[in-house]
């Protein structure tokens, strides 16, 4: 699927840290509870690191205690890309963002997450870009 933002790997390598790249680019993972908005409760707008798309809400963040970031929603459901993920030996549901494609982390969707949609947006500090209300 072609993105909005589409650049080059070169591109992408040069203008994202080492880190940043492996997770955004390479679907990576940053360990549990080292992310730089794990616990963060300021209000604003979460964006995409890599290209700049508004992808979160502050208001639908909550504590899921699973070391990641959690949302039950995103800010707009045309702001991500939901792709099947069979990587290690899991079915699970990958999250994109819709306007590059980096990799943001995985939705998981069942009874037990204390949301309005049942949803947990479990995504990687690093993928994405806290601008707060009022900037």
């Amino acid at each position: 699927m072609p993105y909005e933002v589409d650049k080059p790997e070169e591109q992408w390598r040069a203008e994202l840290s080492p880190a940043e790249y492996r997770v955004l680019r390479e679907a990576g993972t940053e360990p549990a509870f080292t992310g730089e908005y794990t616990d963060t409760r300021t209000t604003g707008v979460y964006e995409c690191r890599a290209c700049g798309a508004e992808l979160f809400r502050s208001d639908t963040k909550f504590e899921s205690h699973c070391g990641w970031p959690s949302f039950y929603d995103p800010k707009d459901s045309s702001a991500v890309e939901l792709l099947e993920d069979r990587s290690y030996g899991m079915v699970r549901t990958e999250v994109r963002c819709a306007r590059c494609g980096s990799h943001l982390g995985h939705v998981f969707s069942g009874e037990g997450y204390p949301t309005p949609t049942d949803q947990r947006y479990c995504i990687n500090s690093i993928s994405l870009r806290l601008v707060p209300d009022g900037d």
